[in-house]
């Protein structure tokens, strides 16, 4: 039987980085703001940031955290929570305007056995979807295809931010 390749080099970095002891990419992403570009952080806010996803599971899947180095919920105060809310509601509202997802999953994994890449740092996924974007790669090989480059996305995220008048943005 003739096996096929699908290339995803980026994925590489996520890979090897797994058995090794990294500092957290949140907190270096807020401590370089002019970096934003480069490591995709498209918005922040007095107390939060969104960025997209380096190794993404879907076409402008976002992460939303906390500027405050926190690994749970019960740690954000009153105001990190309400710009965290509010957050995940203008990055709906720019996925949508950019991209026309037909749904969005919303979700976050606390603990590395939950799923968590970053257990130290409370982070929210916001990953659009589409109605039949589940397709036989998922299913079958367990592989996600990503249709459109990130420098790309980025771009159009930033211009659907200014063109939707977001504050805080």
């Amino acid at each position: 039987m003739k096996r096929n390749n699908l290339w995803a080099p980026w994925r590489i970095g996520y890979i090897q980085g797994l058995s090794e002891k990294h500092d957290c990419f949140i907190c270096h992403n807020v401590k370089n703001p002019q970096q934003n570009e480069e490591n995709f952080v498209l918005w922040q806010t007095k107390s939060c940031l969104a960025m997209l996803n380096k190794f993404p599971y879907n076409n402008g899947h976002l992460l939303l955290a906390p500027i405050r180095h926190i690994a749970g919920l019960e740690e954000l105060n009153d105001g990190e929570l309400l710009e965290i809310t509010k957050l995940i509601v203008a990055s709906q509202k720019v996925l949508t305007a950019a991209i026309k997802p037909h749904g969005f999953n919303i979700g976050m994994n606390f603990g590395r056995c939950a799923g968590a890449g970053l257990p130290g740092h409370l982070h929210i996924h916001i990953v659009p979807r589409w109605d039949g974007d589940t397709n036989f790669m998922e299913t079958c090989a367990g592989t996600d295809v990503i249709s459109q480059s990130m420098k790309d996305l980025y771009k159009q995220l930033k211009k659907a931010s200014t063109e939707n008048n977001l504050p805080g943005f």
